[in-house]
Formats: C-alpha cells, sequence, structure tokens
C-alpha cells in the first residue's frame, strides 16, 4: 500500500508544481525590462513609481556641455535618476536643432563631430558623471535625423573612440532604426568597428506596431552577442501612417513582450537574442505632435497602454 501511495502522490505532485510554474514564453523570457524619458519629472510621479523599474534610457547631445544651461539639464536628470536608484543608460546624438522633422541642417554645428572632438565631450562626460556606465555610442545612426547617417565608418570611429576610453563600460556599438538600410548599414559599421562589438540596439517601432517581426529577426540573424530593443513601443500617432489611437497602441504594447518573449531565446539560424527592452516614452505629448508613443498623458494620467505595461514588466526579468 505505501508504495502505490507514492506512485499515485508522484504525478500529483508534479501536476502541481506544473501549475504553480509560469506559462510557456514568460517561464524562458530572460530579458531585462526598462524605459526611455527625456522628463526628469517621470521620478517624482507615483505612476511612474509604480512601475517599479530600475534602468532609464536618456538621450544626450553629443556636445552636452556646450553651454551651461544644457548641462545643468544633463546634470539635473542625471542627479535625480541617481537620487531615485535608477540605472541610466545614456544615448549621445546630434547637436540640438539640427533636425527639423523634415531635414537635417548642414550648418557646421551640425556637421558630425571629428572623433578627438567626440572623445574630449565624452571624458569630460565621464568626469562630471562618473557612476554613469551604460552607453550607446551614437543614436539611430542609420537614420536622415543624424550627421552620420550616409557614414556607417564615421559612426564605427564613435564607438572606437568610447571603447578606448572606458574600457569598464557597457556599451551599445550602434543603434539602428528599422528601416530598408539597416543591414547596409550594421555592415559596413562593423567592418570598421575594432574589438568585435556584443551589444546591438535595434529601434523596431515597424514591426512592434504592424505586428510582425521581419526587420528584428533580420538583425538578430546578422549580429552577434546581443540586441538590446534601445527603443520600442506602441505607437499613439505618428504622422498619417498610425492616425492617434490609444486602444491600438495598448494592443501594440502588449505584442511587444510578445515579440520580446519569442527572441530572448536562443533560436537556430540566429547569433544574438533579445536581452534588453527599452520603451519610448513614459510621458505622452499634446494631441497633434508628429510622434507620440507614450503611456501617459502630458497631465501625467495613464493611458490604457500603462495598465498592459505595467502587468507585462512585472512578469519578465527585470
Amino acid at each position: 500500500m505505501t508504495s502505490m501511495r507514492f506512485r499515485l502522490a508522484l504525478p500529483i505532485a508534479l501536476l502541481a508544481l506544473a501549475l504553480l510554474a509560469p506559462s510557456g514564453a514568460q517561464a524562458a523570457s530572460r530579458y531585462k525590462v526598462g524605459i526611455g524619458d527625456q522628463s526628469v519629472s517621470v521620478f517624482g510621479d507615483p505612476l511612474f513609481q509604480a512601475l517599479k523599474l530600475k534602468r532609464i534610457r536618456y538621450i544626450v547631445p553629443w556636445n552636452w556641455n556646450a553651454d551651461a544651461t544644457q548641462a545643468a539639464e544633463v546634470r539635473g536628470y542625471l542627479t535625480a535618476a541617481r537620487a531615485a536608484r535608477f540605472e541610466p543608460f545614456v544615448t549621445f546624438t546630434a547637436a540640438r536643432g539640427c533636425w527639423t522633422g523634415a531635414v537635417y541642417r548642414r550648418t557646421k554645428a551640425c556637421r558630425a563631430p571629428s572623433s578627438s572632438a567626440y572623445t574630449k565631450r565624452f571624458k569630460a562626460f565621464r568626469k562630471a558623471f562618473p557612476t554613469v556606465k551604460v552607453f550607446s555610442a551614437w543614436n539611430e545612426a542609420n537614420h536622415k535625423s543624424q550627421p552620420v547617417y550616409k557614414s556607417p565608418r564615421k559612426a564605427a570611429q564613435y564607438y572606437n573612440a568610447m571603447r578606448k576610453a572606458c574600457r569598464s563600460c557597457t556599451i551599445v556599438a550602434l543603434d539602428l532604426l528599422d528601416s530598408s538600410n539597416m543591414s547596409r548599414y550594421f555592415q559596413s559599421f562593423k567592418r570598421a568597428a575594432k574589438g568585435n562589438p556584443k551589444i546591438w540596439g535595434l529601434h523596431n517601432y515597424s514591426d512592434v506596431n504592424r505586428r510582425r517581426a521581419i526587420k528584428t529577426r533580420e538583425l538578430l540573424r546578422i549580429a552577434p552577442g546581443q540586441v538590446w530593443l534601445t527603443e520600442t513601443g506602441g505607437i499613439v500617432s505618428f504622422t498619417s501612417k498610425f492616425p492617434y489611437n490609444f486602444s491600438r497602441a495598448k494592443n501594440r504594447t502588449a505584442y511587444m513582450f510578445t515579440l520580446s518573449d519569442q527572441f530572448s531565446r536562443k533560436r537556430r539560424g540566429l547569433r544574438s537574442r533579445v536581452t534588453r527592452i527599452y520603451p519610448y516614452q513614459y510621458t505622452g505629448v499634446e494631441r497633434g505632435t508628429r510622434f507620440d508613443a507614450g503611456l501617459v498623458n502630458p497631465d501625467m494620467t495613464a493611458r490604457p497602454a500603462y495598465a498592459t505595461f505595467k502587468a507585462k514588466a512585472r512578469t519578465r526579468s527585470k
């Protein structure tokens, strides 16, 4: 009788363990969830605090200390992030005022910096903010809003300079938009990059908001190591392609997690997997603005996508 009871109890115990275990994709998902936002006010917002995140992405002009006002803004943000115990992920980008929303200005101030000028600013940044250890060398390098749009070699020089100046830093070598030139830009960059970079950034708005995985899979197939979704999320509005719609943004926010779950595991034929995601951004903007993917309204009230993000982020690795 003892052996019979044991044989009956074992399957029941295994069934109980199976019911308690996380389901499917969530059980196998192994990526860190952060968020991107440019406003220092988020750190005092109760809804933001309720997300219980630990990582935030912050975009900084490469010439961040060109004037006192801009330098003070950067210092204020990073001081607040540190006080709130966030890990800042700093991404350098073009100088302010260079992108009009339609064209990139050709003024001297908007030219791509030399490697020496870039290095000088980066070293000054490291001296001012020594606790910041996670960086991306240049934001969305393959987009026409950037001075390195047609110069992947120049973008690689910035990565090389950053890597040399901070060996202990975690560096996203190249941030890419999921556009038609993505793979060509990546291959040219990789040939000029030193040290076999292993972390790559992708802004996969097209995939997420069209509920597909074309460009995400394409980069995972050619990029070795890790891919961070450094900008992603459900779009509330973007030109005429995505009219203002909270319901669609909520649905696509859920799909963002589904897509990340799928590629957070090593898959046959792919050279990397998704290891971090940073939806952009937390704070929404006024209706009529060209781009909006915020989880909350400008008055800091929650949009429908907020609850979806909060629930799904909690079940993933953070």
